[in-house]
């Protein structure tokens, strides 16, 4: 790079000589929120289809251990089929599944697992024709002239466009990112419409809160849609980790509104670490964690997407970290009541965590202490000792707990999230979901030790005293 900051191409979307839109034949998405929604409702549709279809081979004397296993197994397909399709918001959905499955139960996960995961960016293709087109809207009919050659297969298609191999006109591999004609209003019409039937997909989400999973997706849609703030957020990072012994972030060479065109990492996906070696697996696990809490001290950004598709294992053993999507925007890092709140909560003081909680806004009402401490104690149990063993069994009973209304005195309906910590907790959730799903042994202390200001016992600003 000879500039902090990527080349700016003027976006040619609003050219009156433009073709009229495309059909969803040709390639963008479906635009009729009524065939969307006709798709998505499908899904509970067809699960009633095969219970039905299971009853009759049993009545036909076909073993019920095989026919639950091929009902399931078709059901998992046919989730990645119609939220693959559909992509927009129908697969968005379907990626922060796949983050949460160590959640769900493992009689409902696993015959959803592989599928989920494919949501990540194996998602169908958009035809060649409309990337083309795409490309010649944002970049302008000479977009060839800026690559030496462009693979027209996708390497990676995801919920808002897809990536293309390609070679940049001076010769460096790059990844260029192509948004999906019609995606924002498909964003859009997808998730009013998971919202309106957040009940009939509970069975898919294992019992998750569907409904407030698609206010969060719903909050931060045009954050994602806008290339030009993920190059912005993107080109920060790289320049903030370049030449890192942990971390590649590839720089921004270019980018419009909806194309993006940035330095390619070569690797594999962060996911296929549960098959190292526990060594290897649990030293790139603690590297990820790492990242999360590195970002905010490092380049004032906290990675807010940590599903395990945007970050890649490099050859060299670097996390690589691929999408800039969507981010919080910290200027001074994390705030150091967090830090202070968590070690006072280590030490066991309930008293004084209640105080530093309140302060910070997490208490609505009455709570008590001890209640309040035995509510969120598991939660701490990881920065409690030198090294954690996490795995989908402790994530699982750690869901259940917090979902369960009598537990702790009830506590959970007495708590508040500062929109301020909105993200934070998203990606703290996250994060120890993707730990658990592989099977991670880390030390996760001696990263908040490193990374989250407050936290350390030397700590300058102990903020012990009630105030």
């Amino acid at each position: 790079m000879t500039s902090d900051e990527p080349t700016q191409v003027s976006s040619r979307s609003d050219d009156d000589s433009q073709p009229p839109r495309p059909t969803e034949q040709s390639g963008t998405l479906a635009r009729s929120a009524f065939r969307r929604g006709a798709r998505l409702a499908s899904l509970p549709l067809g699960f009633a289809g095969r219970a039905t279809l299971g009853l009759g081979k049993r009545i036909g004397g076909a073993p019920a251990e095989a026919v639950t296993e091929q009902m399931q197994q078709r059901a998992a397909e046919q989730l990645f089929r119609v939220l693959g399709d559909l992509k927009g918001g129908a697969m968005k959905f379907g990626q922060a599944l796949s983050l949460f499955e160590a959640v769900m139960p493992e009689d409902v996960a696993a015959p959803y697992r592989a599928q989920l995961a494919r949501l990540q960016d194996s998602a169908p293709p958009m035809p060649t024709s409309r990337v083309h087109a795409v490309l010649a809207r944002e970049l302008g009919p000479g977009w060839r002239a800026d690559f030496v050659e462009f693979d027209p297969l996708p390497a990676a298609a995801a919920s808002i466009g897809q990536v293309h191999r390609a070679v940049w006109k001076d010769g460096r591999q790059v990844a260029v990112k192509v948004q999906y004609p019609g995606a924002d209003e498909a964003l859009r019409s997808d998730l009013r419409q998971i919202g309106r039937l957040s009940k009939v997909f509970a069975p898919l989400a294992g019992g998750m809160d569907v409904k407030a999973l698609v206010d969060e997706l719903t909050e931060r849609v045009n954050e994602e849609l806008d290339y030009r703030l993920e190059a912005k957020h993107q080109q920060a990072a790289a320049l903030g980790f370049a030449d890192h012994a942990e971390f590649a972030v590839p720089n921004v060479l270019a980018n419009t509104a909806r194309v993006l065109v940035s330095e390619w990492v070569e690797g594999v996906p962060l996911s296929t670490a549960v098959d190292l070696p526990d060594n290897e697996r649990n030293e790139i696990a603690l590297r990820y964690v790492r990242f999360l809490f590195a970002g905010p001290s490092t380049v004032g950004l906290l990675h807010a997407d940590p599903h395990p598709g945007n970050y890649k294992i490099t050859p060299d053993g670097r996390l690589g970290v691929i999408d800039f999507g969507l981010v919080a925007r910290l200027p001074d890092g994390l705030p150091p009541a967090m830090g202070r709140i968590l070690r006072i909560a280590k030490a066991g003081d309930a008293e004084q965590m209640l105080a530093g909680l309140a302060r910070e806004g997490f208490i609505t009402e009455d709570v008590d202490p001890n209640d309040l401490f035995d509510y969120l104690a598991p939660f701490v149990e990881p920065a409690a000792v030198a090294e954690f063993q996490f795995d989908r069994d402790w994530m699982r009973a750690q869901f259940n707990r917090v979902r369960d209304p009598n537990a702790s005195g009830g506590v959970a309906f007495k708590l508040n999230l500062p929109p301020s910590y909105l993200l934070i907790h998203r990606v703290w959730l996250g994060g120890l979901a993707v730990l658990s799903q592989l099977n991670a042994k880390a030390g996760f202390a001696g990263v908040l030790e490193e990374y989250l200001p407050g936290y350390a016992e030397d700590s300058d600003e102990d903020g012990l005293e009630v105030e």
